[in-house]
């Protein structure tokens, strides 16, 4: 393959999996499966009962890796056993998964929701029926991102990776996961569902559940998580697992053997040094930052 193809073609990962990172952290906040959602879950038996949609049946990757996997399954099994296009048979995959995704939803919301009846916690069918098509379509972007840029690192033409193309999905699907855990969820649970505690403060064991339930025209469900999530945490989701993606298969096109250990080896080294940069600035600008949530009052 051509260096300027192969450059190409690392381009087009990298974008893909921005558009995958944001979809992800969205649809994560949707559906309260980011990290704060023991917080959600928690809200009514401590007298919070709230219309946020829950649906976290699992953590972000393995849940992630699940509907990847079984877009790529889908597609691998189009391409292979009917001559489908690659790109319809990635298209139909993504929906098989966006499929999953509304069935795994609709009933952890109900199951749980159901459940905590004894604390005032109702099902709401319009927050079911409004969110539950959010949910999905963000599902779609993320898988179908997912799995597009799983077929080009798997196909035997264009970079030609060993691995088998669900498993490179597979995998993937974890790590965007993984990074719209860490990375999205800090402007999630701590800006969005704790706004009535100052920067800084930490969340002490008793005020666990203890969740902002109003936004700004009313009662907040999930969309008004979104809203909140698309301005930065979404974007800076995307564009984290993008520069993952992108330098990552960059320093194997451009460079080969040790040589890529070396340049990838001194990426991590000046994001860990530019991440450090930031962090003092953050603490110079808004902190001291407590030891405890007492020491505010204090």
């Amino acid at each position: 393959m051509e260096p300027a193809m192969g450059m190409g073609l690392v381009a087009l990962m990298g974008a893909a999996a921005t558009v995958a990172g944001c979809s992800e952290d969205l649809e994560s906040d949707i559906g309260s499966q980011s990290n704060p959602n023991s917080q959600v879950q928690l809200a009514a038996q401590v007298g919070y009962p709230h219309r946020i949609f829950n649906k976290a049946i699992s953590g972000e990757p393995p849940s992630n890796a699940m509907y990847c996997a079984v877009g790529a399954g889908v597609a691998m099994v189009l391409i292979q056993s009917v001559n489908a296009s690659p790109l319809l048979a990635i298209a139909i995959g993504a929906f098989v998964a966006a499929l999953l995704n509304g069935v795994f939803s609709t009933t952890a919301y109900m199951g749980r929701n159901a459940s905590q009846t004894r604390f005032n916690q109702y099902v709401y069918l319009d927050v079911l029926r409004n969110q539950l098509l959010s949910l999905m379509g963000h599902a779609y972007i993320t898988t179908f991102c997912i799995v597009g840029l799983s077929y080009v690192m798997w196909h035997h033409d264009l970079i030609g990776h060993p691995f088998p193309f669900p498993v490179i999905a597979m995998i993937w699907g974890l790590a965007v996961g993984a990074i719209g855990s860490s990375t999205g969820d800090v402007h999630y649970g701590a800006e969005r569902e704790f706004q009535d505690f100052k920067f800084g403060a930490g969340l002490n064991a008793a005020d666990s559940g203890n969740i902002t339930r109003f936004a700004e025209a009313g009662i907040r469900s999930s969309m008004d998580n979104a809203w909140f999530c698309s301005k930065f945490g979404g974007p800076v989701t995307g564009i984290a697992f993008g520069m993952t993606v992108f330098l990552d298969n960059w320093r194997s096109t451009a460079f080969s053997g040790w040589t890529a250990v070396v340049v990838g080896s001194a990426i991590v080294l000046a994001l860990i040094i530019y991440n450090r940069q930031i962090e003092t600035y953050a603490r110079k600008k808004y902190g001291p930052y407590p030891e405890y949530a007492g020491d505010i009052e204090a």
